[in-house]
């Protein structure tokens, strides 16, 4: 059974997490300039990436917040160079559309999540809402390959189990990742949509997650950054203390 669509609260996590951030807050990480808005609905973080002082920029998973962030890139006059997808599920990609005809940006996805992005309307009506259809994606993400986009270079790492095309996008340079629904503070990702599979999530976690720098800041799909130091030792999901078993 498909969870309710839930004002402010994150309805993909395995565990519900506060959405905690706000619509345009601005959070600095080396070198960065990263901006969220958020889902009034969904709770889901869209990111508008950019270095400091910069005025090119990249979108990554645009959502319900999209209208501000198109406001922002109008305002100080900037230019999107491309629109990232760490996965298809309908609440990272309503606003593709509008954000594709406002900027003409390239939209990048995983192509294991073609079938999802292409049925975001079914998705919606799902949930009791309508999506308009996006636009086809322009460049499909490869495991292992870089993206260079705005004087940024994203390092793609597939990591399936919520969805089946799901990537996390790895900034080294500024010890920032862009996780989507992977993980949380406190909290995983749903495996029980079409295409979920626990095990496997657990294992993207475990060899594509954790592995990277204690330090690395993680910005999730829903609620607010945190740690790969600090879900490592205090996450109950994946610390053994608690019953979970990666730590």
């Amino acid at each position: 059974m498909l969870p309710s669509r839930r004002r402010g609260r994150d309805v993909w996590a395995a565990g519900m997490v506060e959405n905690g951030a706000r619509g345009g807050a601005t959070r600095m990480a080396e070198r960065l300039d990263i901006s969220v808005f958020v889902d009034p609905d969904f709770g889901e973080n869209a990111y508008l990436v950019r270095k400091v002082g910069a005025t090119r920029a990249v979108a990554v998973d645009p959502g319900g917040g999209t209208p501000e962030l198109i406001a922002v890139l109008e305002r100080g006059g900037l230019t999107l160079d491309a629109i990232l997808l760490t996965h298809a599920h309908v609440d990272h990609v309503t606003g593709v559309a509008a954000l594709v005809r406002a900027t003409g940006a390239p939209v990048y996805l995983h192509p294991a999540d073609r079938w999802l992005y292409m049925q975001a309307p079914m998705q919606a009506a799902m949930f009791g809402f309508r999506a308009e259809a996006p636009p086809p994606a322009d460049r499909e993400f490869a495991d292992g390959e870089t993206v260079a986009a705005a004087d940024i270079s994203f390092e793609v790492r597939h990591v399936p189990g919520h969805a089946p095309g799901h990537v996390i996008l790895y900034v080294a340079e500024a010890g920032a990742a862009f996780v989507g629904d992977v993980v949380f503070q406190g909290s995983i990702g749903r495996t029980d949509l079409p295409g979920g599979d626990y095990a496997q999530l657990m294992r993207s976690i475990r060899e594509r997650v954790l592995t990277l720098p204690d330090e690395t800041v993680l910005y999730p799909g829903h609620g607010p950054s945190t740690t790969v130091r600090h879900e490592r030792t205090t996450n109950p999901f994946l610390v053994p203390t608690y019953g979970g078993g990666l730590a």
